[in-house]
């Protein structure tokens, strides 16, 4: 039988001094530990021939008497079966679900935006996603713990602008819906996710599709398409020269108003636009045709400004300037259409594969496994592609002999 150790009294333990564990007596196996001029209380025990040890707080916080009282608790367990430490890990894991299921949904909004922002395409994606969250979330259950928020608050914020404003209640519900996953998945809440589309709220709200029909942006039709771009050629200014250029690449605004010379091989009649400048964050190489290469080279290149068409202000043409041109001409259309009217040409107009022609667009390929395969990008075959494009466009000049 283990020799029992003395009761100590407060004002012994309280002198004390020498480091180790030292048996104070008054609960089997309680020890004050003295270790670098710090003192804390430990309960050694032993559970299914299992040597434990168990922190019970630190002295003089913990007086003798509360470590005592927590040691013959713990001991008490421990004679029911139960494993002390092993009770007291779920006791203050309860605690924690407890706090965490009422973090307010704000809150969440905000840390889910933080941890996501660096793989989105832009700040102004950024913008939009807290922009529609304080608007029409907010107000509504901003305040309200995830773990609380159900089918009828989320419907509450949707519900008014399912049918004016679609395509923002739209965007709005995938945002509630991405935030509560995220929550459930960090242990904020449980249970069915309210926001979901699929077997929930499509029983409920009318299908957008139906509500607000697809708006495509308004393109020139393909056998305009020559004379339309004869009379943006003939306008002055940057603006238009890079929605030539954009016409010539099918590019997106983006991508051309920010090209720089630095991504351009004259020689080599390629355009790299670098992944981080790119919708779908992957490098993609613009093979330029003929005409595009006789824009670049006819463009002027300013000292300490990489960029090809550059603004007044020496730094690139602002997010509206392609759009506002076309506007202030009369053009009705959009930048954007103008990748429209390359589909359709393509499409309509030539027999190459769709893969290639996906490709020159810079879209993604449709499935994982056909991703998988395709390690390439078809540089070769949208080379022709593009060239016949500007030949439509825009007759290639003669070559000098």
């Amino acid at each position: 039988m283990p020799k029992r150790a003395r009761e100590l009294t407060a004002l012994e333990v309280s002198r004390l001094k020498a480091e180790g564990s030292h048996a104070v007596g008054g609960a089997s196996g309680l020890y004050l530990r003295i270790e670098g001029g710090s003192r804390s209380w430990v309960l050694r025990y032993v559970f299914a021939r299992a040597r434990r040890r168990m922190g019970l707080g630190s002295y003089p916080g913990v007086s003798l008497a509360a470590a005592r009282d927590d040691a013959r608790a713990a001991l008490k367990l421990r004679d029911s079966g139960k494993d002390p430490l092993v009770m007291r890990e779920a006791e203050r894991e309860t605690v924690r679900l407890a706090a965490a299921q009422r973090v307010p949904f704000d809150e969440a909004a905000a840390e889910y935006i933080r941890e996501h922002e660096s793989t989105w395409r832009s700040l102004k994606h950024t913008q939009q996603w807290r922009s529609t969250l304080a608007t029409y979330a907010s107000p509504h259950f901003g305040h309200v713990p995830v773990s609380e928020i159900d089918q009828a608050r989320v419907l509450r914020a949707l519900a008014p602008i399912w049918k004016v404003k679609t395509e923002t209640a739209t965007r709005l519900r995938g945002r509630i819906e991405q935030i509560l996953d995220w929550a459930t998945a960090h242990g904020y809440r449980t249970g069915t996710n309210p926001a979901r589309w699929r077997g929930q709220l499509e029983h409920i709200l009318a299908d957008p599709s139906k509500v607000a029909p697809v708006k495509h942006h308004p393109a020139v039709d393909v056998a305009d398409l020559p004379a339309v771009y004869q009379q943006i050629a003939a306008i002055e200014g940057q603006s238009a020269r890079a929605l030539c250029f954009l016409v010539l690449t099918a590019a997106r605004s983006g991508e051309v108003r920010g090209a720089t010379w630095s991504e351009i091989d004259l020689d080599g009649a390629l355009w790299v636009v670098p992944p981080e400048r790119m919708k779908g964050k992957k490098e993609h190489r613009v093979p330029l045709s003929r005409q595009a290469v006789a824009l670049l080279k006819a463009q002027p290149r300013l000292p300490d400004v990489d960029y090809v068409f550059p603004s007044n202000r020496r730094g690139p043409l602002s997010d509206m300037a392609l759009t506002q041109l076309m506007r202030r001409h009369e053009f009705e259309a959009v930048p954007h259409g103008f990748r429209s009217t390359f589909r359709d040409w393509a499409g309509e107009m030539t027999s190459h594969p769709r893969d290639a022609i996906e490709l020159c667009l810079a879209h993604a390929i449709d499935t994982k496994t056909e991703a998988a395969y395709r390690r390439g990008d078809m540089l070769e075959k949208r080379t022709v592609i593009m060239q016949e494009w500007a030949d439509y466009a825009l007759p290639a000049p003669a070559s000098s002999s």
